[in-house]
């Protein structure tokens, strides 16, 4: 079973360690930043063998020299940004399987944040990294891709398992949280959800992960029923000042 180890940095990122036992395998998910994802794999133990980038945006790949440097790490990243992964070794695309030790990721294609956006599902693991193309409670902006690249990346996503753990690389659901009520205030499960994530960010604990069922039943972007309708909330969120 792959372990999963968050590391907060920057304001919001999250950056993930996924590490097989039974290899000794560890990846490094999006790193933003090289010293802190270092520290954490060192306190446990842990050798970074790969990094898994999502997409090329600097919050997601800043760390990779540094890593890279230090480890000898190898990098996996998408296919249509090959050229702006520093250090990739391999580019993979819709369908690609990339292993980590004994675990497995399918690789899904979710362009749309940007041009060439990946996720990584590890299927048997009931574990998927997105990046930035599904939150909790939201999805990502349209950078590069339309609506239409957001629909059809969510439903690749939402046709996972209800109990999928979802590890995505921000902590922006509270301000999703204020939005989704505008659009579903009458959603029971959704107001029971805005609860426990306001009771948790007071703790200071973090929202993520959270299920694939969470978002099929609260995220009113999963929700939309059509392309223009999932346009039309993005288009509505990016305006938002609630």
């Amino acid at each position: 079973m792959l372990e999963v180890v968050q590391i907060p940095v920057l304001s919001d990122n999250y950056v993930y360690l996924a590490h097989d036992a039974a290899s000794g395998e560890t990846a490094v998910i999006d790193p933003a930043v090289a010293d802190p994802v270092l520290a954490a794999a060192r306190a446990r133990g842990w050798t970074i063998t790969q990094i898994l980038n999502t997409h090329w945006h600097p919050d997601h790949v800043g760390g990779n020299a540094g890593i890279v440097a230090a480890t000898g790490a190898r990098v996996t990243g998408p296919k249509g940004e090959a050229e702006r992964i520093p250090y990739i070794d391999r580019a993979v695309g819709e369908g690609d399987r990339v292993s980590v030790g004994t675990s497995v990721a399918r690789v899904i294609d979710v362009a749309a944040h940007t041009a060439g956006h990946i996720a990584f599902a590890f299927e048997a693991d009931g574990v998927l990294f997105p990046g930035d193309t599904l939150f909790a409670l939201g999805c990502g902006r349209l950078f590069e891709g339309t609506p239409a690249d957001m629909f059809a990346a969510l439903g690749k996503l939402m046709a996972l398992p209800d109990a999928t753990r979802v590890y995505c690389a921000h902590e922006y659901t509270q301000a999703n949280a204020r939005f989704a009520v505008t659009v579903e205030p009458g959603n029971a499960a959704l107001a029971a959800r805005v609860i426990a994530i306001a009771s948790a960010r007071a703790q200071g604990l973090p929202t993520v992960p959270f299920t694939i069922g969470d978002e099929r039943a609260t995220n009113p972007f999963t929700r939309a029923a059509s392309i223009v309708e999932l346009g039309e909330r993005r288009a509505a969120k990016d305006g938002f000042r609630g």
